[in-house]
């Protein structure tokens, strides 16, 4: 098959025929029909993840059609159309048993510590605790994108911070998460103001429906944000990950507000220094969040089905996979608005 691989840090992807995954026992190879190309892989290109060792193939918002089937595996057969979270969990200790399949101690994850999706094939572990069906009405550009950004928001949204109608959201980052978080917060009946440092992600939010958007160059984004939202927003997602935009996300919040932390704190960001005053003084609540587990998909795809919720202007670039590092390399500086989805894998 023809995979990206990666040989050394911040080097160009290396285009490779690389040998055809075999199914695991209880697990399965899917064909590759869209992958994105997402901030946590610039991640990977750049060193900053410690779980990854080279050479690699990364890659991990994947949707597909299986092709082969392992031993034990009973929901899945060859030409089901898939999607998989980043995060396949074992599906039989503990914390799967409880449902919390994100926390799972024996998780793989492809693009990190498993081959990944830059690729014709992937394999899948634990397939029937991980795989879920893709509704033929759902392209596979945008269905690639469901698998981190949108369903990492949703987990978010729904699952850590319980963002309610009439609430109001503060968005720190108008990348593919964030704009994620926005759209899915709108359709949850919530007011939205996104806040980036960016002209082109500003204005494509507000095309996107944001009650308000903040320049943070502008002054104190914060400040900004409790005075459009009469006090302070309710719910504040930080999606970039940095020490200074998560302080901005908890000063954005009014008293007893809630904050997630959807960016991953990587390299100089693992550790920060925070305004913990703010914590204690607003009776804050912060959410850590990662991923979304498999059984948690059908709620999102029927919102989509159903069309409460339109996603396809998240996806604004289709490449090939030999495009692959110029999209990393975009994320060393403010990143285009939108997802950039590999739909190419032979150019």
């Amino acid at each position: 098959m023809r995979a990206a691989r990666l040989s050394a840090w911040r080097a160009p992807l290396e285009l490779v025929s690389a040998p055809d995954p075999t199914p695991p026992p209880g697990g399965v190879v899917v064909r590759v029909l869209a992958c994105g190309v997402c901030r946590s892989d610039w991640h990977v290109w750049t060193g900053a993840d410690p779980d990854v060792a080279l050479p690699h193939t990364p890659g991990h918002e994947f949707c597909g059609e299986v092709v082969a089937t392992g031993a034990g595996v009973t929901r899945w057969r060859a030409g089901d159309r898939v999607i998989a979270p980043f995060i396949l969990a074992c599906g039989a200790c503990p914390d799967c048993a409880a449902g919390h399949q994100t926390a799972c101690a024996h998780q793989v994850l492809p693009g990190f510590t498993a081959p990944g999706a830059f690729a014709d094939y992937v394999a899948v572990a634990h397939a029937d605790a991980n795989l879920a069906a893709l509704p033929a009405g759902v392209a596979p550009d945008l269905a690639a994108a469901l698998g981190c950004r949108v369903t990492t928001a949703w987990q978010a949204l729904t699952g850590r911070a319980a963002l309610a109608p009439g609430e109001w959201l503060a968005v720190i980052g108008g990348g593919g998460v964030g704009i994620a978080a926005l759209l899915l917060a709108r359709a949850l009946g919530a007011r939205v103001v996104v806040v980036d440092v960016v002209d082109e992600k500003l204005a494509f939010a507000r095309r996107l429906g944001a009650d308000a958007v903040v320049d943070a160059r502008a002054g104190d984004a914060a400040e900004a944000v409790r005075e459009i939202t009469g006090g302070g927003a309710h719910v504040a997602l930080e999606a970039l990950g940095t020490a200074e935009t998560t302080a901005t996300a908890l000063r954005s919040l009014r008293k007893l507000g809630r904050m997630v932390q959807v960016g991953m704190p990587a390299g100089d960001h693992a550790t920060m220094t925070l305004p913990w005053d703010v914590v204690y003084s607003g009776q804050l609540a912060i959410y850590g969040t990662r991923g979304m587990p498999a059984w948690r998909y059908p709620p999102l795809l029927d919102l989509i089905a159903a069309g409460r919720v339109d996603l396809s202007p998240l996806v604004t670039r289709r490449v090939a996979l030999s495009e692959v590092t110029a999209e990393l390399a975009a994320f060393d500086r403010p990143a285009p608005p939108g997802v950039a989805v590999v739909t190419d894998f032979s150019g």
